[in-house]
Protein backbone atom coordinates (compact mmCIF):
# COMPACT_ATOMS: atom_id res chain seq x y z
CA UNK A 1 0.00 0.00 0.00
CA UNK A 2 1.16 3.24 -0.80
CA UNK A 3 2.11 5.85 1.67
CA UNK A 4 -0.10 8.89 1.66
CA UNK A 5 0.84 12.13 0.77
CA UNK A 6 1.98 14.50 3.84
CA UNK A 7 0.81 18.09 4.09
CA UNK A 8 4.00 20.24 4.11
CA UNK A 9 3.84 22.65 7.15
CA UNK A 10 6.54 24.80 5.88
CA UNK A 11 6.32 25.24 2.24
CA UNK A 12 9.10 27.60 1.92
CA UNK A 13 11.54 25.78 4.05
CA UNK A 14 10.95 22.27 1.09
CA UNK A 15 11.63 24.80 -1.33
CA UNK A 16 14.90 25.93 0.03
CA UNK A 17 16.01 22.16 0.54
CA UNK A 18 14.59 21.29 -2.98
CA UNK A 19 16.77 24.20 -4.64
CA UNK A 20 19.88 23.41 -2.42
CA UNK A 21 19.69 19.44 -3.68
CA UNK A 22 18.24 19.83 -7.69
CA UNK A 23 21.45 22.34 -8.46
CA UNK A 24 23.85 19.53 -8.00
CA UNK A 25 24.89 17.29 -10.82
CA UNK A 26 22.75 14.39 -11.58
CA UNK A 27 20.38 14.81 -9.01
CA UNK A 28 16.39 14.48 -9.15
CA UNK A 29 13.53 14.35 -6.99
CA UNK A 30 11.53 11.29 -6.28
CA UNK A 31 8.82 10.92 -3.80
CA UNK A 32 8.88 8.21 -1.10
CA UNK A 33 7.39 7.36 1.93
CA UNK A 34 4.90 10.21 1.68
CA UNK A 35 7.58 12.72 1.30
CA UNK A 36 10.62 13.75 -1.32
CA UNK A 37 13.99 12.15 -1.16
CA UNK A 38 17.00 13.43 -3.29
CA UNK A 39 18.77 11.32 -5.27
CA UNK A 40 21.77 11.25 -7.70
CA UNK A 41 21.73 8.22 -10.79
CA UNK A 42 19.40 6.82 -7.85
CA UNK A 43 20.97 6.73 -5.09
CA UNK A 44 19.17 8.84 -2.18
CA UNK A 45 21.48 11.02 -0.61
CA UNK A 46 18.39 13.31 1.55
CA UNK A 47 15.07 12.94 2.31
CA UNK A 48 13.00 16.22 3.72
CA UNK A 49 11.07 15.26 6.27
CA UNK A 50 7.91 16.95 8.15
CA UNK A 51 6.95 15.97 11.27
CA UNK A 52 8.05 12.19 11.03
CA UNK A 53 5.53 9.94 12.72
CA UNK A 54 4.57 12.62 14.64
CA UNK A 55 8.20 13.63 16.26
CA UNK A 56 7.41 17.57 16.01
CA UNK A 57 10.77 17.98 13.77
CA UNK A 58 10.92 19.83 10.47
CA UNK A 59 14.12 17.96 9.29
CA UNK A 60 16.69 17.33 6.34
CA UNK A 61 18.01 13.72 6.95
CA UNK A 62 21.40 13.23 4.73
CA UNK A 63 23.91 10.93 4.19
CA UNK A 64 26.88 11.51 6.50
CA UNK A 65 30.20 9.68 7.82
CA UNK A 66 29.39 8.36 10.64
CA UNK A 67 32.40 10.07 12.89
CA UNK A 68 31.18 13.24 11.54
CA UNK A 69 27.17 12.64 11.97
CA UNK A 70 28.45 11.92 16.22
CA UNK A 71 30.30 14.58 16.33
CA UNK A 72 27.65 17.27 14.73
CA UNK A 73 25.23 15.25 16.98
CA UNK A 74 27.37 15.42 20.70
CA UNK A 75 28.53 19.47 19.45
CA UNK A 76 24.58 20.19 19.21
CA UNK A 77 21.74 18.04 19.96
CA UNK A 78 19.21 20.67 19.22
CA UNK A 79 19.83 21.14 15.76
CA UNK A 80 21.25 17.65 15.05
CA UNK A 81 19.82 13.99 15.76
CA UNK A 82 20.39 10.47 14.29
CA UNK A 83 17.22 9.64 12.45
CA UNK A 84 15.80 6.45 12.59
CA UNK A 85 15.90 3.88 10.07
CA UNK A 86 18.26 5.01 8.34
CA UNK A 87 21.01 6.48 11.40
CA UNK A 88 22.59 2.66 11.78
CA UNK A 89 23.95 3.65 8.26
CA UNK A 90 25.76 6.99 9.15
CA UNK A 91 22.56 9.39 8.03
CA UNK A 92 22.93 12.12 9.82
CA UNK A 93 18.93 14.56 10.94
CA UNK A 94 19.35 18.22 11.09
CA UNK A 95 16.23 20.46 12.13
CA UNK A 96 15.35 23.20 10.24
CA UNK A 97 12.81 24.36 12.22
CA UNK A 98 16.24 25.74 14.42
CA UNK A 99 18.40 28.30 12.78
CA UNK A 100 21.73 26.88 11.54
CA UNK A 101 21.92 28.82 8.20
CA UNK A 102 20.96 27.82 4.76
CA UNK A 103 25.38 27.93 4.15
CA UNK A 104 25.79 25.40 6.77
CA UNK A 105 22.84 23.19 5.87
CA UNK A 106 24.19 23.57 1.34
CA UNK A 107 27.33 22.26 3.00
CA UNK A 108 25.77 18.79 4.19
CA UNK A 109 23.56 18.59 1.33
CA UNK A 110 26.51 18.43 -0.97
CA UNK A 111 28.76 16.26 1.44
CA UNK A 112 25.49 14.06 1.38
CA UNK A 113 25.40 14.93 -2.46
CA UNK A 114 29.22 13.41 -2.77
CA UNK A 115 29.30 10.46 -1.03
CA UNK A 116 26.12 9.20 -3.08
CA UNK A 117 27.56 10.29 -6.81
CA UNK A 118 29.70 8.27 -9.22
CA UNK A 119 33.05 9.52 -9.57
CA UNK A 120 32.61 11.33 -12.62
CA UNK A 121 29.99 13.84 -11.17
CA UNK A 122 32.21 14.45 -7.92
CA UNK A 123 35.31 15.26 -10.24
CA UNK A 124 36.02 19.37 -9.90
CA UNK A 125 33.67 18.77 -6.62
CA UNK A 126 35.35 17.18 -4.21
CA UNK A 127 37.06 19.35 -1.11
Amino acid sequence: MAHPRRVVSRPEVLERVRKLCLALPGTSEKEAWGGPTFRVRDRMFAMYMDHHHGDGRVALWCHAEAESRDALVASDPDRFFVPPYLGVRGWLGVRLDRRLGWKRIAELVEEAWRMAAPKRLRVGRER
